[in-house]
């Protein structure tokens, strides 16, 4: 009766999903994965992906949100590379985060113990999808900032010979790092179509680093037309100072992973001389008895 009762409800749910998707005119799987492709290349696009997809593309188009938020939103969306409107970002969340309730209710009515687990997985869920953007953003940040040092010694350098701040970071783009790359390609294409230092601004909003708002701060008193050759060799020398007391925090917390293996393996050791005792111990009671 049970599985009757579950099998019925499967259907009635699909049923629900063919009208509501014939209604509202849905793409195909085929198209939606196709949309995922194009703008995420490196993925394996699964059939639900491509519906949770398209499901996400509807719903934002009901989402309001505050203009700050949403610009906000938008920047940090863009500089971790999602390519999505804060709308639908936020779309994706939510119906990522009802989904395990949504499918636990036809389970329900077997097992009934399935409800609270999926109330715990939805929380679960939303925690960790609504802070996907500011964690990458953060990683982003970290990438950024363990490259400045050596793009502050580069201007530094560039300065002696030439004030021309579009020319320095044409130069810089060929060798920098993957992330930098990404931003400073932004910046230069924005330069190059409008104002250098409003793209210079941008481009420190967009990072949101105390570092790098020092690096493009002396950048926009270059292009103001001041000497900040000595102003950069400072900043070289103070990044070059924070460069290697990361280093060292880095190097120093080695030495706590490195005590809990051996920890670890101080104890298998143990564990290994106590079998043979006892071993020997309950053999050497069997020969007096």
């Amino acid at each position: 009766m049970s599985i009757s009762i579950f099998i019925s409800i499967s259907l009635f749910l699909f049923g629900i999903y063919m009208v509501l998707s014939e209604f509202f005119k849905l793409s195909t799987y085929s198209t939606s994965k196709m949309v995922i492709s194009f703008y995420g290349s490196n993925k394996k696009t699964y059939k639900l992906d491509a519906m949770l997809d398209e499901l996400a593309s509807r719903l934002s188009k009901i989402i309001t949100i505050d203009g700050y938020k949403r610009n906000k939103l938008n920047a940090t969306l863009k500089t971790v590379g999602i390519n999505e409107t804060p709308e639908k970002y936020i779309a994706s969340t939510w119906i990522k985060t009802l989904l395990p309730v949504a499918l636990s209710i036809p389970v329900s009515f077997i097992f009934p113990i399935i409800i609270p687990i999926a109330l715990v997985l939805s929380v679960r869920t939303y925690f960790k999808e609504s802070k996907i953007a500011d964690k990458k953003l953060i990683e982003e940040r970290e990438k950024i900032e363990c490259e400045l040092p050596r793009f502050t010694r580069e201007i530094t350098q560039e300065l002696k010979s030439t004030r021309d701040i579009l020319g320095i970071l044409e130069r810089y783009k060929r060798n920098a790092g993957k992330s930098l790359k990404r931003e400073l390609d932004i910046t230069i294409a924005d330069m190059k179509t409008g104002n250098y230092e409003t793209a210079l601004t941008r481009f420190e909003t967009r990072i949101q680093s105390p570092m790098l708002s020092d690096v493009v701060r002396g950048l926009i008193s270059v292009i103001r037309g001041d000497d900040a050759t000595v102003y950069f060799q400072l900043l070289a020398h103070d990044f070059k100072a924070l460069e290697l007391q990361k280093l060292k925090n880095e190097a120093a917390k080695r030495p706590g992973k490195i005590r809990k293996y051996s920890f670890f393996m101080l104890g298998c050791m143990l564990l290994m001389y106590m079998v043979i005792v006892g071993i020997a111990i309950v053999q050497g009671m069997r020969g007096m008895f």
